[in-house]
This record gives C-alpha cells, sequence and structure tokens, in this order.
C-alpha cells in the first residue's frame, strides 16, 4: 500500500520527478487509509470515506464498473454500514457506482446540490450523444481503464436520485461527525465541496485533479473558470491541513495546500483576464484563441500538466460563457454547408486529391493549416480512398503531438474514421 501523502508531499515539494512518481491518478480500487477514521479508494474517481459513530460517509462512488470494486474495498476496512453519499458532482465517474453503494446499505441517503437532478434528467435527454462523446473521448483509453459508461445507458439506471439538495451550503451532523457542504460553480454548475473541521479537512471533487483543470472540456457543457478560482481561493482560505481531491492524491499540510490551488486560481484568473480583455477590445474568437497564454513555468508544475484539458479550450469556454456561439466571423453566422464550401476549394485547388496533398506539405510547419485542408479535402470528395488515407495520416501525426487526452481522443477519432474507409 503506498503512503499516498508521502508521495504528494515528495512530487510538490520537488523530491521526487514526476517521470519516476508513477501514475498519480491510479484506478487500482486499493484502500489507503489515511488515519483510523478516514480513507481514500483509489478509482475512476476516487471514494473517500469517513467513520462516523453513526456509519460511514462516503464521498462519491466512482464509476458504474468500479462501484462495487469501491465497496468491498471499504468492506476490509469497516463493515459499518453506509449512512450518507455524497456526490460532489453528477458526473457519470462519480455517481455511476452508487447502485453498488445502496444495494449494500438500502438505508444510505444520497446528499447533493439541487442541479445533480436536473444534470441527470439532461443525460435521459442526451444519452445517444453523451455515449458518442464519450466514446470518442475515451475509448481509445480503455486499457488505461478509463471504461467509463456503460454500453446502452450513459447514466446507470440504478444510479438514485438524490434524497436532500441544498441550494448553496448545508451542515450535516452524523454520528458527532460535522460536514459543511459549500456549492461552488466550476468544472460544473452542481459542484460541491466540504470542508470537515474535525479532521481540517476538504473534500475538494474535481475542483483540483493534478492536471490543468478541466475548465474548457470541448464536448461537454459549459464551465465556469472565473467562479472556480474563487472556490479555490475560498478553500485556501479555511487554512485546510487535509486537501482530498476526488482524481490524483491526497495533499497534507496548509503551506503546501495553499501553494498548489493558488496556483490554479491564478491559471484560471489569468485566462479569464486575458479572454475578457481582447473580448472588449472587438477580437475575433480566433484571435483570442491565438493570443491568450499561460506561461510555460505554470504548465511545467507537476500538477498543472495539460494532459487532460488544456488553457485553449479554457479560452473557447470563456468566450463561450461571456460572448455566446458568434465567434466574430460574419461567414460564420449564417454558413454555407460545409461539403459545398469543401467542393469549391477543391475544385479551385484542382481537385480533391491535389488539396489533401497541398495538406501533407504543411504537416512539418503548421499541422493545424494542414488539418483544414485535408478536412475540406475529405468532405469534397467523401468516398475518395486516397484522401482518406492522407486524412488518417495527418489526424494520426496530429493525435501524436498532442498532449491533452481530449485533443488525442478527437484528432484519434478522426483518424480512426478515416482507416475504416481504407478496408
Amino acid at each position: 500500500m503506498t503512503d499516498l501523502l508521502t508521495l504528494s508531499a515528495d512530487v510538490i515539494d520537488g523530491r521526487l520527478e514526476l517521470d519516476r512518481a508513477g501514475p498519480l491518478n491510479r484506478i487500482n480500487h486499493e484502500l489507503s487509509e489515511i488515519n483510523g477514521s478516514l480513507a481514500v479508494v483509489e478509482a475512476f474517481s476516487h471514494c473517500i470515506v469517513f467513520k462516523t459513530d453513526d456509519g460511514l460517509v462516503a464521498f462519491d462512488t466512482s464509476n458504474e464498473h468500479g462501484g462495487q470494486r469501491c465497496v468491498d474495498a471499504v468492506r476490509d476496512w469497516s463493515n459499518s454500514p453506509f449512512n450518507s453519499l455524497v456526490f460532489t458532482h453528477g458526473h457519470i465517474d462519480h455517481v455511476g457506482g452508487a447502485g453498488a453503494f445502496v444495494a449494500d446499505s438500502k438505508s444510505a441517503k444520497v446528499v447533493a446540490h439541487e442541479n445533480v437532478a436536473r444534470r441527470f434528467e439532461r443525460y435521459r435527454l442526451t444519452n445517444g450523444y453523451n455515449q458518442v462523446i464519450n466514446e470518442r473521448q475515451f475509448g481509445q483509453f480503455k486499457r488505461r481503464g478509463y471504461d467509463l459508461a456503460g454500453t446502452r445507458q450513459f447514466l446507470p439506471t440504478a444510479t438514485p436520485e438524490p434524497h436532500q439538495t441544498y441550494q448553496s451550503t448545508l451542515d450535516l451532523d452524523v454520528g458527532g461527525t460535522a460536514f459543511e457542504l459549500h456549492h461552488a460553480r466550476g468544472e460544473t454548475d452542481d459542484h460541491t465541496w466540504t470542508w470537515v473541521p474535525s479532521h481540517r479537512a476538504i473534500c475538494a471533487g474535481d475542483f483540483f485533479i493534478w492536471a490543468f483543470p478541466n475548465a474548457g472540456n470541448p464536448q461537454k457543457a459549459q464551465r465556469y473558470p472565473r467562479e472556480w478560482a474563487q472556490a479555490l481561493r475560498d478553500m485556501v482560505a479555511m487554512k485546510p491541513e487535509l486537501f482530498l481531491p476526488a482524481h490524483g492524491l491526497p495533499i497534507a499540510g496548509e503551506k503546501r495546500i495553499r501553494h498548489v490551488l493558488t496556483s490554479v486560481a491564478e491559471a484560471l484568473e489569468s485566462l479569464v483576464q486575458q479572454t475578457l480583455h481582447l473580448m472588449n477590445e472587438g477580437a475575433r474568437l480566433n484571435d483570442v484563441i491565438h493570443s491568450v497564454k499561460i506561461p510555460r513555468a505554470s504548465l511545467d508544475l507537476p500538477w498543472m500538466a495539460p494532459v487532460y484539458d488544456e488553457p485553449e479550450f479554457v479560452v473557447q469556454n470563456i468566450w463561450r460563457l461571456y460572448g455566446g456561439w458568434y465567434d466574430g466571423n460574419p461567414a460564420h453566422l449564417k454558413p454555407a454547408q460545409e461539403a459545398r464550401l469543401a467542393a469549391e476549394v477543391a475544385s479551385l485547388a484542382g481537385g480533391a486529391l491535389i488539396l489533401a496533398q497541398r495538406a501533407l506539405d504543411h504537416v512539418e510547419t503548421d499541422i493545424r493549416l494542414a488539418c483544414h485542408l485535408v478536412e475540406m479535402a475529405a468532405l469534397a470528395e467523401s468516398d475518395k480512398t486516397a484522401v482518406h488515407a492522407i486524412r488518417a495520416e495527418i489526424y494520426q501525426k496530429r493525435r501524436e503531438g498532442e498532449t491533452s487526452l481530449m485533443a488525442k481522443g478527437i484528432f484519434g477519432s478522426a483518424a480512426n474514421e478515416s482507416k475504416a474507409n481504407l478496408s
């Protein structure tokens, strides 16, 4: 069993390089005891469990595939029933395993922010869409344990609706242990972070994930980076001695926690300030995307690497939040059909294959431009095998050059689409 607090301290304090530390968000369903009444089960999203005099309080339940394994790990630690299940938010990697917890302890009460129920309804309305984007985002990484959703229902049918909800704050007392729930918008509009005064601990959900914050996911609903940064500063103000995120390692020490959370807040605030400044100057979205930057030194911090989300996607989400969907290019307001535009450009180039070959000329110097050109070529002649061979090559190369899982997933999916057209 790994000493999670020692490992996180070694990484944050610079005694251990990331390449020697190994994965920081492990999906092994192993329980690590933090102290006699607190444990963490490492899973797709962790399950954080407190012992009280009136049963267990669990923060999150992992995903559908991991819920029972989390319960089994807890049962090797404690035979007490689950009194309460707190959903830090409604993403299925946090709530999808709840059915196993309820089956184990049928009287367990689910507590969550009031917007969680609305999220569940949206998932049911968009089940097919969520299945598609889940496969695109995670399908290529299933061998690493990123098997997030079920085969038919994105939100598992066994997921219980919250029994108790709140709007701004909620104080729970379970067996003499106090839990102070706080709502804040960040990765979602239904997020909860919790102060546990007896442990001087914060259960943070996804406000911190040991990677660049997931504040821009291009395939998901709106994120709120400004409010996210404020939530992190509110957590710092509590002077916690123990910080328990739902992904990655727990962190001990008030000074260490303050340093880590403040660095994330500053990065988000910088992105918001830079983006709004350019929006207020009348810049187009494309200009903003290519102008706003985060210092390399920030991204080099071991808890800020853009391996899941990345700053460019956050910029687009900030624009969407404050400016709507119009990007400032009047041709995009009521656009032509993409296939018709592509056919015209291909005709001017001398044919779709010539356009695709021209894309290859730019692969080493401007792969973004190369993707635009080869996408037009494929749209212009969608059944041309030679074009799809070039498209697959370009997007595969683009995938290999990206750092974030989101970008890799989308570009890899595009490459696979074209590879399927070669057979």
